[in-house]
């Protein structure tokens, strides 16, 4: 299997590094903008983003752990983690804004986010049982059990690539409300923006990981003898 086979870790090579990079970057942008103060709470940015969207129906809750921030769109809650909460940062006021970007897209159907929520359990069975079938296909010599795994993993590839857009749209969106609210002087931008590229960087990261991990399961099975 790929886990103990240099093959496979000399054709993702290319997405490590750029995991690598994408997250020595966010770390750095991250601490960076952590450190510079904002008018409002990452919690309270969000509140006024989404008050000034509509969207009062959207609850805001804190939840453990570190940069665990997310949207649940079935919830209709928007979750930040202890440090975006409660901090007057730019790091925290980009980063709730990027989230309340998402509650704008489930409010206004955005279709990139429709389709990633719909393929959410195909790509959760995907990345689970794709390696299994795969394992037991090239144990037993079972060619449809490899090429079943491999288009379960296919799903999970469909999904990162359906994602890109869902993170780059909730980014710009984050990135133009801030303004256009006051929320942070045009001035200021500079340290969100970096903040926000580097993460979405780490999305790009790991759907080239993705990609090459197919591309790699489909050359285990192109060289299976029947």
């Amino acid at each position: 299997m790929y886990f103990f086979d240099p093959m496979y870790f000399l054709i993702i090579a290319p997405a490590l590094l750029l995991a690598f990079i994408a997250q020595m970057w966010l770390k750095s942008t991250y601490a960076s903008a952590m450190k510079k103060p904002a008018p409002l709470s990452g919690a309270a940015a969000a509140r006024h983003i989404l008050d000034s969207a509509g969207l009062y129906d959207v609850s805001i809750e804190q939840i453990p752990g570190h940069l665990s921030d997310h949207y649940d769109p079935g919830a209709k809650v928007l979750r930040l983690s202890p440090d975006v909460y409660q901090s007057r940062s730019l790091g925290a006021v980009g980063i709730a804004a990027h989230e309340a970007g998402h509650a704008i897209q489930d409010a206004k159907h955005y279709a990139p986010l429709v389709l990633r929520n719909l393929a959410v359990p195909t790509a959760s069975f995907g990345s689970g049982a794709s390696w299994i079938l795969l394992l037991l296909g090239m144990v037993f010599n079972f060619k449809f059990l490899m090429l079943a795994g491999i288009v379960l993993f296919g799903c999970v590839v469909v999904f990162q690539l359906i994602n890109l857009p869902v993170e780059f749209d909730a980014s710009a969106r984050a990135k133009r409300v801030l303004v256009d609210l006051n929320i942070v002087p045009q001035d200021d931008m500079p340290a969100v923006r970096n903040m926000l590229y580097a993460a979405a960087l780490t999305y790009v990261a790991a759907t080239l990981q993705a990609v090459l991990t197919l591309l790699y399961y489909v050359m285990i099975y192109a060289s299976r003898r029947d």
